[in-house]
């Protein structure tokens, strides 16, 4: 597997892991924290205490804080424009981006709005435009996730747990690149 392979597929994880509980909510945790475990040591050990919290409750404790979490906070919604920009038309007009993106790449996307964060990773998780990847990784997802952690009240909750796996293992990925990008280079990936 490639590195950008094996990127594609921890993105894919984290969507599948940052939608609404299913019945292999325990699989895909696992799944993911054994794929960090190959790139990244930090993001490793925030996701084992979020697989410890899958593995230790019972599916209506793990549904009950993902919609606590992210639908019941106006601070946590996981919608990267809403995040960015609030319910506004410069939102409305990075949903139509972001949906030409998808058309322009072949993504189908699913049930949930364009911009939502599972739908988003799904997409950079898709595709192996590695500008465009960075571009909604840095300028998108990272921001946005800062935006999430920042809203949820308890250090001690586990989706901040993966939130900050997953923030961990993006800045990483983005990191070198943006250093090997000349500063004012802009490829209107997102704009």
């Amino acid at each position: 597997m490639t590195e950008l392979q094996q990127h594609q597929e921890i993105c894919r994880d984290f969507a599948a892991l940052l939608s609404y509980p299913d019945d292999h909510v325990k699989e895909q945790a696992a799944a993911c924290a054994a794929h960090m475990k190959e790139v990244n040591s930090e993001a490793a050990t925030s996701l084992e205490s979020f697989l410890d919290f899958i593995v230790t409750n019972d599916f209506s404790r793990i549904e009950e804080a993902f919609t606590g979490t992210f639908d019941l906070q106006s601070l946590c919604h996981p919608y990267v424009g809403y995040q960015l920009c609030g319910e506004s038309q410069q939102r409305t007009m990075f949903m139509l981006k972001l949906r030409e993106l998808y058309k322009q790449y072949d993504f189908i996307s699913g049930n949930e709005l364009p911009d939502h964060l599972a739908e988003v990773l799904r997409f950079v998780g898709s595709i192996t435009d590695q500008d465009c990847r960075l571009e909604i990784i840095r300028d998108g997802i990272l921001p946005a996730l800062a935006k999430i952690t920042q809203g949820i009240e308890s250090d001690n909750h586990p989706y901040v747990a993966l939130l900050n796996a997953l923030q961990s293992f993006l800045t990483e990925t983005v990191t070198p690149d943006t250093e090997r990008l000349p500063v004012d280079r802009q490829k209107e990936c997102l704009s």
